[in-house]
């Protein structure tokens, strides 16, 4: 399946949806002006990787060899966290059907919020994630 990438902007954050290289990642900030418009073609890029990867089986993840998804946002409003949930909720449907997912939860040390919301997903969301501290 072709790559999903989107280069950051001063309110959207860099994304990296590449199968074939086990790259799924968000990183920077996310609060753009239009939260759906942003959003709807990534969510609907999970959906059709979920479709293809169904159908057709995968050759690259396994038990062994999980989906990674790396989280690293230093911030992200409240309209961006509603739809972050709508991803995580695609990849824990690919967790409990397909193969494992692990979810990577970034954070800066300084930054106590950013990690209690990544706990506030996890809950949410009912699937494990490894929290990271980083050093700015």
């Amino acid at each position: 399946m072709k790559p999903y990438i989107l280069e950051p902007t001063k309110l959207t954050p860099k994304v990296i949806f590449d199968p074939a290289n086990n790259m799924f990642e968000m990183t920077g900030s996310s609060r753009p002006e239009d939260v759906r418009d942003f959003y709807h073609p990534i969510l609907e890029w999970l959906k059709v990787f979920i479709t293809e990867i169904s159908q057709s089986g995968s050759k690259i993840f396994s038990k062994d060899n999980p989906l990674i998804f790396r989280i690293k946002l230093d911030y992200f409003n409240s309209s961006s966290a509603k739809f972050l949930f709508d991803i995580f909720e695609e990849l824990n449907t690919i967790n409990s059907k397909l193969f494992p997912v692990e979810i990577l939860w970034y954070y800066d040390e300084a930054d106590e919020d950013m990690k209690d919301a990544g706990k506030e997903m996890e809950e949410l969301v009912d699937m494990g994630f490894r929290f990271i501290q980083t050093k700015d």
